[in-house]
């Protein structure tokens, strides 16, 4: 027979036995954040993630960040955002990731892009990833779904239980992780949600956000700009129940009128304290709202480094598992001057419509 305190010792393991898989690791980096509700977490978002300012596009100064998708990820990113456009790709039509025109700067097509994203998730099973897709060229769900299909990410994700109403509750990042069901897809935006694609989700049904179009670090808002529900009113925005998208990046003037991202005021941007920082910028929004953003959008993520501002906001330390990067900026190594890809006409061409679809 078993001895009194060997079956106590067994009975003192018992709530061991069904504690989730995940809960007894780390979720995005870290065990805090398992039991959270997804909406009740701050993410750090790369802005256009997959626009590059480096070597590989000749330090284009369309480029939002140093270093690719996968190892944004590894570097603990978990808002991916990029710009969808309809390219004629060898003469076939197909659904690229450009920079306000493919003429500008293409970051090849969204299946690839999915897919990368795929491999990282698949090495990676104890992180939640939320994409958003700025719907450029107005895709149908249908035609974004497709693309999800072929790249297997849509084995991955998250169908709301409606499509037309913010969920009172949303899961907890231990249940999205038990489920796999660890990517959140948001578009920006659908004309309609589909019955087929449940998990497209319109962005502007889920979330909100404050200005993008920022050229001086005065001109950051804690104020509403997007969806125009809520449009310049915290209270409204706050009692919807949508989550908040806070965009933290600041634009320059180029030639022609061009904004592109301002690399050079990157370590004030994205910084943790002073005029202008990610840092004070959070905890100014945090006293507006009552509680951090869902998502912290920046530039160059690396600087500062970004994610410091992030982790504070969410209780966070001695984050585990994450890829430890250099918070300089990447410098183009030859004489020539910075670079910029696509022709000088292509340039021209994308005057305006750069801000326009810059988020």
């Amino acid at each position: 027979m078993f001895s009194r305190s060997i079956l106590l010792q067994a009975a003192a393991l018992l709530p061991m036995l069904y504690t989730p898989a995940s809960a007894q690791n780390a979720c995005n980096n870290s065990p805090d954040l398992c039991t959270r509700p997804y909406n009740n977490i701050t993410y750090l978002g790369a802005h256009n993630s997959p626009f590059l300012r480096n070597k590989e596009t000749s330090f284009s100064t369309s480029g939002n960040h140093y270093y690719n998708t996968t190892i944004q990820l590894d570097a603990g990113v978990r808002l991916l955002t990029g710009q969808v456009h309809k390219s004629n790709d060898s003469g076939n039509a197909a659904w690229h990731l450009c920079h306000s025109s493919c003429d500008l700067l293409d970051a090849g097509t969204l299946e690839s892009w999915l897919g990368e994203i795929k491999t990282w998730m698949d090495a990676n099973t104890n992180d939640v990833v939320t994409l958003i897709l700025v719907n450029s060229d107005n895709a149908s769900p249908s035609d974004l779904g497709g693309v999800f299909s072929s790249s297997g990410l849509d084995k991955l994700a998250y169908s709301p239980p409606d499509q037309t109403t913010v969920p009172q509750t949303w899961p907890t990042l231990d249940t999205l992780i038990g489920n796999n069901t660890r990517l959140m897809s948001f578009v920006a935006s659908l004309d309609e949600p589909s019955a087929e694609f449940p998990y497209l989700m319109d962005q502007f049904t889920y979330v909100f956000e404050n200005d993008f179009e920022n050229i001086s670090p005065s001109n950051y808002s804690c104020n509403p700009s997007r969806p125009s529900a809520v449009a310049g009113n915290p209270s409204t925005a706050l009692e919807s129940g949508r989550m908040f998208l806070q965009n933290h990046f600041l634009y320059e003037t180029q030639l022609f009128g061009i904004q592109s991202p301002n690399e050079t005021y990157a370590n004030v941007t994205n910084a943790e304290t002073g005029f202008g920082s990610l840092g004070e910028a959070v905890q100014e929004c945090t006293t507006v709202y009552g509680k951090p953003a869902s998502f912290v959008m920046v530039d160059f993520f690396n600087v500062g480094p970004a994610i410091a501002s992030v982790d504070r906001a969410n209780g966070v330390s001695g984050a585990q598992g994450r890829k430890q990067l250099s918070t300089e900026p990447l410098v183009q190594s030859t004489g020539a001057g910075v670079k910029e890809s696509g022709s000088l006409l292509a340039v021209v061409l994308a005057v305006g419509v750069a801000v326009l679809f810059g988020a």
